[in-house]
């Protein structure tokens, strides 16, 4: 797999984050075809295309336009003229208040958000700035917040298994909120759309990516992302992405964060 080259590639995020919200904005400067992985990532992913170019596949499903994708893993392919995109990744608590329904695959945004997705995009294909797109989006998230929620030791649970970058126990996150094994399971699975075993797993499986990205050697990254060994390492990120190691290290989109993008400038515009 070849590394993305970013050189044609604007990227913009705002001055400020919002919590449990993550967004940057895509702005290829001439557009040209595109195809690129997006790997397995702890947050549910929005993808809004500002350009009627994007195409994807994931998880067996191919679709055209914006799409939102849930917690499983698998990859996520991104193909097409996509001269502009938004990507807003939601932390699972945010993202079950801000759009109801548990999502565990690729669903087009029209069918999370019902006859308001076109006019999210031609408000957004509209706005100025990414400035101005920033902002609009996050009132649109906020506009969009219902009572559902997620139980408290869910939510817990979520942010425990984060903070220990995925080596965390089912029991153990069972005895620290008061609950069996077995309830945490269930509501954990109803409520986020993917096990507590697999959560793990998939944000020690983050972790990892992100050394890799950074220029960690995988054995380094097994060691530091507590793998049993370099082969239990290329196993799961095979498991998640379906590539190797060497293949994510330079896979372009892991995260809204420093280690994904070459350029250390990036401001809005």
């Amino acid at each position: 797999m070849q590394a993305f080259d970013w050189t044609g590639v604007d990227i913009a995020v705002p001055a400020r984050r919002l919590p449990g919200i993550r967004m940057a904005g895509f702005r290829q400067a001439v557009p040209a075809p595109v195809d690129i992985t997006m790997v397995a990532h702890p947050a549910v992913t929005v993808l809004v295309d500002l350009s009627d170019g994007l195409g994807y596949e994931a998880f067996g499903r191919r679709g055209r336009g914006s799409v939102v994708v849930g917690l499983c893993p698998g990859e996520l392919r991104a193909a097409g003229r996509i001269g502009e995109c938004l990507q807003i990744r939601l932390e699972p608590a945010v993202a079950a208040a801000v759009l109801g329904d548990t999502l565990s695959g690729a669903v087009s945004l029209e069918d999370v958000v019902g006859p308001d997705a076109p006019r999210w995009e031609d408000r957004l294909r509209a706005a100025a700035s990414w400035d101005d797109r920033f902002a609009l989006a996050a009132e649109l998230l906020r506009r969009r917040l219902g009572s559902r929620r997620v139980d408290p030791e869910v939510a817990q649970s979520w942010r425990q298994t984060l903070a220990a970058r995925g080596l965390t126990r089912v029991e153990g996150l069972a005895d620290e909120v008061g609950w069996s094994r077995k309830r945490l399971w269930a509501r954990f699975r109803a409520q986020l759309g993917i096990t507590p075993k697999r959560a793990a797993r998939l944000v020690r499986f983050d972790h990892a990516a992100h050394l890799l990205a950074a220029g960690r050697p995988p054995a380094e990254v097994a060691v530091a992302s507590g793998f049993a060994d370099q082969s239990h390492l290329h196993h799961e990120v095979r498991a998640f992405s379906g590539l190797t190691p060497a293949a994510v290290a330079v896979a372009p989109w892991l995260a809204i964060d420093d280690v994904a993008w070459p350029e250390p400038d990036r401001g809005c515009t």
